[in-house]
């Protein structure tokens, strides 16, 4: 990963042939765009493929699209992959053509269900050949209920149950008033009363990724990200390069915690450093690393923790969290065994 990698002042769009952006938490937060990101992309976009993936379920890819275009961003409808597309190859093979499908969702995912060919309904009493799940700010019990009713039931053709396909599984979502239940809220209260677990179509599962890649023809993608365990975790499953941007969900506090599958290649303060040269992090051979002015290095505490010591500050707040992480990842060493300064959290 870029972190660990040889020195290098390049930017983290070089060698890249298509850039990924998610949306809640990257491109906007409720309507609002997020400061400097329509720029920062539009600029991209004059060079390489861009393309917007969101595991929100709830609006059609033209609905995303209109809203990114009113935003300033310049892009065409194909540019936007959902949840509920990715799901779609999922649904072909779980049921019949033409066959009912209990849908627990907004219109982004009846619509994709119908665009399939299939029949949507609302209601277990309809024998449907599948339950599809995706958020929507309107979903409540009585939708919870009947999923759950159509996933209890048994016949002979399925002992088991009728397939489950839920289009993500984000524990949250962040609204323009704060961070809110997701969609893998809802899915854990039918579980709950199912005993079941759903397949899934979004970040951090693959098919997502492969949608995406399929459709922009991508090689060497960057993945751009605000969730460690949906957007960066999934990148990593994929091959892609991972850059987290600390303007959504996860900040400074996750970052340093993150498990190695969910660790990525560069860490954003906002967009306009994708254009920006990324700095370089050199690791010296007790674990020192220095990133620009930025030194951290580690030494064993009287109580058999360790101390994550803060040699010399960075000349930007971000060096000294980049430098902080690389030294606390390359350690091989878990987070609750570190003493680290509380002003990194912040």
């Amino acid at each position: 990963m870029s972190l660990f990698g040889k020195a290098s002042t390049a930017t983290p769009l070089d060698g890249v042939d298509a850039v990924l952006a998610d949306l809640d938490g990257v491109v906007y937060a409720g309507p609002n765009a997020i400061a400097h990101a329509v720029e920062s992309l539009n600029r991209a976009h004059e060079t390489v493929r861009v393309g917007y993936i969101t595991n929100n379920a709830s609006r059609t890819d033209e609905q995303v699209a209109h809203h990114l275009r009113e935003l300033g961003l310049q892009l065409e409808t194909a540019d936007v992959v959902t949840s509920p597309q990715a799901a779609m190859g999922m649904l072909r093979d779980a049921a019949p053509q033409g066959s009912s499908i209990l849908v627990v969702g907004g219109e982004g995912l009846v619509n994709e269900v119908q665009k399939n060919g299939f029949t949507v309904t609302d209601s277990a009493l309809d024998n449907p050949a599948a339950v599809i799940q995706g958020f929507a700010p309107h979903v409540g019990w009585k939708n919870l209920a009947e999923a759950s009713f159509a996933l209890n039931a048994r016949s002979d053709a399925h002992p088991d149950g009728i397939p489950w396909i839920a289009t993500n599984m984000d524990w949250t979502i962040p609204v323009e008033r704060g961070v809110a239940p997701g969609n893998g809220t809802l899915v854990s209260a039918v579980h709950l009363a199912t005993g079941r677990l759903p397949q899934v179509a979004g970040k951090p599962e693959l098919p997502i990724f492969e949608e995406a890649n399929k459709r922009f023809g991508a090689q060497s993608a960057l993945f751009i990200g605000d969730r460690l365990d949906t957007d960066i975790m999934g990148a990593n499953r994929a091959g892609m390069k991972s850059a987290l941007v600390l303007t959504g969900i996860d900040r400074a506090k996750q970052l340093l915690a993150a498990p190695a599958d969910s660790r990525p290649d560069f860490i954003l303060g906002d967009l306009r450093e994708l254009h920006m040269p990324y700095p370089a992090t050199l690791v010296g051979k007790k674990g020192e690393v220095t990133v620009g002015r930025a030194r951290v290095s580690l030494a064993v505490a009287s109580d058999g923790m360790t101390d994550l010591i803060i040699d010399r500050e960075g000349e930007s707040e971000l060096d000294t969290l980049r430098a902080a992480c690389a030294a606390i990842w390359n350690s091989g060493k878990a987070i609750f065994g570190f003493n680290v300064p509380e002003h990194l959290y912040i």
